[in-house]
């Protein structure tokens, strides 16, 4: 088992949840809700609106998201859908916890792996930064699902 920590489409709420939901990938338990230690660049880019956290440490915002505790099965799935290792890569890093669902929970912090990306495309790093993630947020750049691509 592996905690990763989701910020973008993954999250509950958001476009693609349904596949942390689908058993036949694996497991993935919500464990919840936290934001990376240091900052980083999240910015929305490209023709579908994809939010992309640019592996860019000391840069952006502390980002908010979820942490999820996967099975095997289930990373090895995340790794394709996120396209790793070439649309993201997939990286450890220090998430802060901010609430935990449930008793034992970490006191403050715990590694989780996350999808980021060192290759992306320069122009991007002068996109405005987001703190938090939402498909319909105020950005008003909605995510462009890919079953309408």
């Amino acid at each position: 088992m592996a905690h990763i920590f989701v910020y973008g489409t993954l999250k509950r709420g958001q476009p693609n949840h349904k596949v942390m939901l689908d058993q036949s990938h694996g497991s993935a338990v919500f464990q919840g809700r936290g934001c990376t230690v240091e900052s980083f660049p999240l910015v929305i880019a490209g023709e579908h609106n994809i939010p992309w956290l640019l592996h860019v440490p000391g840069k952006g915002h502390r980002v908010e998201g979820e942490i999820y505790k996967v099975d095997e099965q289930m990373l090895r799935f995340l790794d394709d859908f996120e396209g790793c290792p070439t649309m993201y890569q997939r990286t450890a890093l220090q998430v802060q916890v901010l609430e935990w669902e449930g008793a034992g929970g970490p006191v403050d912090s715990l590694q989780c792996f996350v999808y980021s990306t060192a290759t992306y495309v320069p122009e991007w790093l002068h996109l405005p930064y987001h703190k938090s993630y939402d498909s319909e947020g105020p950005h008003g750049l909605p995510y462009n699902p890919r079953e309408n691509r």
